[in-house]
């Protein structure tokens, strides 16, 4: 009978722990440039970055499931999930327009930079979703009249 309790317990014990009370976990959160730090870089990627950064952190704190918050964020970004696809195309013409056709090291399978630039976008939106959620990172401050995007460079 003791042991039946026992098992209970621990059951009982293993549950709560998945109530939703979680702690923030400490250090995780990225932190945004200061409002007086240089724009971003015409890097395309870094612009998408800090695009999905800011819109995975803002949008972290709703009730939807991380997949959909993920796919909102690549939504808000997609002016600079284009600037950056534009360069690609435009650096793929200035080497003479060279086939950009490969294989995917990590699934094996066809690709080219434009399919990678959105499985980019669409894992690193995720990623900042959860980083958001289990560091109960707070959104980027916000400045009256300044877009939430990368600036066009």
């Amino acid at each position: 009978m003791l042991r039946h309790i026992l098992i209970v317990t621990v059951a009982c014990a293993g549950l709560a722990a998945c109530s939703g009370d979680r702690r923030p976990v400490a250090g995780v959160c990225k932190p945004f440039p200061a409002a007086n730090a240089a724009p971003v870089a015409p890097d395309g990627a870094a612009g998408l970055e800090d695009c999905l950064h800011r819109w995975a952190y803002t949008l972290a704190g709703g009730p939807d499931d991380a997949g959909s918050v993920a796919d909102a964020t690549v939504a808000a970004c997609t002016a600079p999930l284009s600037r950056w696809n534009q360069q690609s195309l435009a650096a793929a013409a200035s080497d003479g327009g060279a086939p950009q056709d490969a294989t995917s090291l990590l699934t094996g399978e066809p690709t080219n930079p434009i399919a990678e630039h959105r499985n980019f976008a669409a894992d690193r939106a995720l990623f900042y979703v959860a980083q958001a959620r289990a560091g109960n990172c707070k959104p980027p401050p916000r400045r009256e009249g300044a877009p939430m995007v990368a600036p066009d460079t």
